[in-house]
């Protein structure tokens, strides 16, 4: 059973984004009825959406071969409303009904039918590298998730929510390299979880801020790190083993996924490479300020991030 105990009675105050509240506007469910985008203006929409959000993003895509970027782009627009349904709205209530709006958006866009601009960009990707419907559906089912699970009791159900949460988009990734099979997929899985446990990690006092608890009740228990601690923030010596121990935990699954680097094209090792890098540095982050999270969230230099990108560029030689 997935626990709720911690925080379940405790009331999460959302405050809606101006910005995707005028997205919502727009192209929501509850927007005027207006003519689909042509394709040029949709896809131009997923880059400008892209290229907004998130610097690592960004970052990447560029280092991408020019024709395959807009099919990134595409992807990562969908994730990203799918994301912003999920936590930019006023209540879970109404990110449950948006969530189920976008699923019916991805049926349609399966059917052949599409309206919005994400949808009118990403079919022509869907259909030129026969991508499944699955890793889109996984992800939004860990975003249903996420609006009435607060807890997690086992590390087990953690990893369960990693596989929606996580690995789809790695799955996404090989099939854009055209080179999706059982072994890259488990190894992809395997460098998606550990980047997603690497995140969690990072953001614990943020992630509570939002009324979720990511590190297993299990492992909180094995600690002897108490449920009033958490609520107080406490750092303590059973904080910081526990942290410790799902550091190395989590820098395993990265490493464990190393073998990828020799088995995706040429020019996707050196995006694979950074991502683990990233990761690895987030982990070691932690461990510089001595896994007190709560007292401040481990960032990476822009310094860093930029040796980061040039180690991942030597060391796959391209």
């Amino acid at each position: 059973m997935i626990a709720h105990s911690l925080n379940a009675y405790e009331p999460v105050r959302r405050t809606p984004n101006a910005a995707f509240a005028q997205e919502l506007a727009r192209f929501g469910p509850d927007a005027p009825p207006s003519p689909a985008p042509s394709f040029a203006e949709a896809s131009a929409y997923c880059r400008q959406l892209a290229q907004s959000h998130y610097e690592n993003f960004t970052v990447a895509s560029w280092l991408l071969p020019r024709s395959l970027r807009p099919h990134f782009h595409h992807i990562y627009a969908y994730c990203r409303w799918a994301d912003d349904l999920a936590d930019e709205t006023c209540s879970s209530d109404e990110s449950i009904r948006l969530l189920e709006w976008w699923e019916e958006q991805l049926d349609a866009c399966y059917a052949g039918t599409t309206q919005h601009p994400v949808f009118v960009a990403l079919a022509p990707t869907i259909q030129a590298f026969t991508i499944p419907k699955e890793p889109f559906v996984d992800l939004l089912n860990a975003f249903r998730q996420d609006q009435f699970v607060r807890e997690y009791h086992t590390f087990s159900q953690l990893l369960d929510y990693c596989r929606n949460s996580a690995n789809p988009v790695g799955r996404l990734v090989l099939h854009l390299g055209r080179c999706h099979d059982a072994e890259r997929t488990a190894l992809s899985d395997s460098i998606c979880t550990g980047l997603q446990l690497a995140n969690f990690w990072q953001d614990v006092s943020r992630d509570y801020d939002k009324g979720r608890i990511y590190l297993p009740r299990e492992d909180r228990e094995r600690f002897g790190y108490t449920g009033d601690a958490y609520r107080g923030r406490q750092f303590n010596q059973a904080f910081a083993r526990l942290m410790e121990f799902e550091v190395c935990r989590a820098e395993k699954y990265l490493r464990d996924g190393l073998p990828l680097l020799e088995l995706v094209p040429r020019w996707l090792r050196i995006d694979v490479s950074l991502f683990i890098r990233g990761g690895l540095a987030i982990l070691a982050a932690i461990r510089d300020q001595r896994y007190n999270v709560w007292q401040q969230r481990p960032t990476l230099s822009k310094w860093r991030k930029a040796g980061l990108v040039l180690d991942a560029m030597l060391s796959t030689r391209i």
